[in-house]
């Protein structure tokens, strides 16, 4: 199984955002945000906890370097209170099971919470990548 740990959010994860900005990364999400936005992401991702703001963590190698970002934060489905995943890892570490492994960290730091039942992600269609860690990771 591929190592990797979580991270709550961090003011120095701001250099991070700014790699996973990238075209490639952000192809599925809209594309690239403009320097405003992702400072503004940041800071919610900082603040942490709240309406939409989610909670937030970086992606880490055992040797410490800072890969990627998951997290999640409310929403409601069908009438129901859940929690959406997001995930990017940085072009240069995909493909290695990353994503899979942050996103089973995530959801158990959700279900920690113990204030909803569900987690969901909603993975385009189009992006082969995100479905497979869907897959994996028990979605």
């Amino acid at each position: 199984m591929t190592e990797v740990r979580i991270e709550p959010w961090s003011e120095g994860d701001l250099d991070l955002l700014r790699q996973l900005n990238a075209p490639e990364v952000r192809a599925h999400t809209g594309g690239p945000e403009t320097e405003e936005q992702v400072v503004a992401r940041h800071e919610r991702y900082v603040r942490g906890p709240g309406p939409r703001s989610g909670t937030m963590f970086s992606v880490v190698l055992p040797d410490g370097e800072k890969v990627g970002s998951v997290g999640y934060w409310a929403r409601e489905w069908r009438g129901e209170q859940v929690y959406e995943m997001g995930w990017a890892i940085l072009p240069g570490y995909q493909g290695r099971g990353l994503a899979t492994a942050a996103v089973r960290a995530a959801v158990a730091a959700a279900a920690a919470r113990g204030d909803r039942r569900w987690a969901h992600a909603y993975p385009s269609v189009d992006n082969p990548p995100s479905n497979a860690v869907c897959r994996k990771a028990g979605f």
